[in-house]
C-alpha cells in the first residue's frame, strides 16, 4: 500500500463518507512497507506474506478490504490475495489511472460501495466460542507476574472453559520456562510444534549474534526484573492453567479453540500484529510501568499490576490488580473482573480507554527475510 495516496484518503473517507454511515465505527489504514526491493522468494519471507494475506480477512474488518497497489511491486496481488478476491471490486491499482484526484476518487468510490454494505448489518448475539483473544504484556515489573498477568490468566482460564480462543505470545518471554508450558501441551504433535519454534527463534537470535539476555529492558530492570528468566516466569502466567492445544508460527490462523501459543517476537507492537494476523478480535495487554501501546485493527484492554500505576494513569488504564498486592482483593475477583470487562467491550457496551483516545500504533509486520 502507498502510503501518501492511503492515508489522504482515509482522511477524506472518514471526513466526508464515514458520518453518513452509522453503524461502521472506522476506517482503518494498515500501512506497509513490505512490497518492492524485498526478496520475495526468501526462504522466510513467507512470514511477511502470510501476515498480510490473513489481515486481508481479519474479523473486525466485517469482509470489506481495499487494497491498494502501486502495479508493481515484488508482492503481486496473486501472491497476496485469493483468486475470489481479487478483482476490481477490491483492488485499486495506482499505475492504472491518470494523476491523483482520479486516484482519490477511485478510492472513494470504492469505499464507498463498501461503507453502504457495512452499514446494513445489523448487532446479534453470539457464543463466547466465537471470541478470538490475544494476551500480551509490555512495561513489565516485578509485580507484573504476581498480579496482573495472574488475572488474565485467570480470565483466560475463564473464556477457554466457554469455548473461546486465547492466545500468548512473546517467545523471548517464555524460553526460559519452556518446560513448564510443554507440560501443558495436549499431545506429542503440538509439543514437537512447540519445540520447533524454540528452535526456529534460537536461531534467528543467533544469527544477528544477540542472546535472549537482551531482552529486558531498562524500565523493566528499575521496576524490580534483574534478568530474563525472572521476566519468563511472569509473563507465562498470563496464560493460566488450560491445556494448550496448539502452536502457531507467526502470523498463522488457529484451527482448534482453547489455549494456543502464538510464536512471535516480544517486541510490543510486532507482537500484536502478529496476533492480529492470527485472527484475535480484542487483547488484553498487562503493564507495569505504563505504556500508551494500542490497535487501530482491534480493542485492547490494558491492566496494571499496581496501585500507584493506576494513579499515575487513571484514565488510560481500565483495570487496576494492584489490590491483589495489597490484600484488597483477590486474583479470582480482578480476573472476574476483566473476564466481564472483555465481554463488554467484545459486545460494544463499553469502549476501551486506548480505543477511546485512539492510541494507534503502526501495522508491524514480522520480516525475518532479506531486503534487496
Amino acid at each position: 500500500m502507498r502510503y501518501r495516496y492511503l492515508n489522504n484518503a482515509v482522511k477524506r473517507i472518514k471526513d466526508e463518507l464515514l458520518p453518513h454511515y452509522p453503524n461502521v465505527e472506522d476506517v482503518v489504514a494498515i500501512n506497509h512497507s513490505y512490497g518492492c526491493g524485498v526478496a520475495i522468494n526468501a526462504k522466510e519471507a513467507k512470514i511477511p506474506i502470510r501476515m498480510l494475506r490473513n489481515m486481508v480477512k481479519h474479523p473486525n474488518f466485517g469482509g470489506e478490504t481495499m487494497i491498494v497497489s502501486l502495479g508493481c511491486e515484488k508482492l503481486t496481488l496473486e501472491m497476496l490475495l485469493d483468486d475470489s478476491y481479487n478483482s476490481p471490486e477490491n483492488v485499486v491499482n495506482l499505475q492504472d489511472l491518470k494523476g491523483h484526484n482520479a486516484i482519490i476518487e477511485e478510492i472513494m468510490a470504492m469505499a464507498d460501495k463498501k461503507l453502504k454494505r457495512l452499514n446494513e448489518r445489523e448487532r446479534i448475539t453470539l457464543p463466547l466460542s466465537d471470541l478470538c483473544i490475544g494476551l500480551q504484556c509490555g512495561g513489565s515489573d516485578a509485580f507484573s507476574g504476581v498480579t496482573a498477568n495472574p488475572a488474565a490468566g485467570y480470565a483466560a482460564d475463564m473464556l477457554v472453559q466457554a469455548g473461546a480462543t486465547v492466545m500468548f505470545s512473546e517467545v523471548t518471554e517464555v524460553r526460559d520456562g519452556v518446560h513448564i508450558i510443554a507440560e501443558r501441551c495436549t499431545n506429542e504433535e503440538v509439543g514437537k510444534k512447540l519445540a520447533a519454534e524454540m528452535k526456529w527463534y534460537d536461531k534467528y537470535l543467533a544469527n544477528g549474534q544477540v542472546d535472549r539476555s537482551a531482552n529486558p529492558t531498562p524500565g523493566n530492570k528499575k521496576g524490580g526484573l534483574s534478568n530474563i528468566v525472572e521476566k519468563a516466569m511472569g509473563s507465562i502466567a498470563k496464560s493460566g492453567t488450560s491445556p494448550i492445544v496448539e502452536v502457531l508460527s507467526p502470523g498463522e490462523k488457529p484451527t482448534k479453540k482453547g489455549m494456543i501459543f502464538a510464536a512471535t517476537p516480544a517486541s510490543d507492537f510486532v507482537c500484536g500484529s502478529c496476533q492480529l494476523s492470527s485472527g484475535i478480535t480484542l487483547q488484553v495487554f498487562m503493564t507495569g510501568r505504563g505504556t500508551p501501546y494500542g490497535l487501530a485493527e482491534a480493542p485492547v484492554i490494558k491492566v496494571c499490576s499496581r496501585n500507584d500505576m493506576k494513579d499515575m494513569w487513571e484514565d488510560l488504564i481500565d483495570i487496576n490488580a494492584g489490590p491483589i498486592a495489597t490484600g484488597e482483593a483477590t486474583l479470582q475477583e480482578i480476573g472476574t473482573l476483566l473476564f466481564n470487562e472483555i465481554i463488554d467491550v467484545a459486545s460494544g457496551r463499553k469502549q476501551c480507554l486506548a480505543e477511546k483516545y485512539k492510541l494507534y500504533n503502526d501495522f508491524t509486520i514480522f520480516n525475518p527475510a532479506q531486503i534487496t
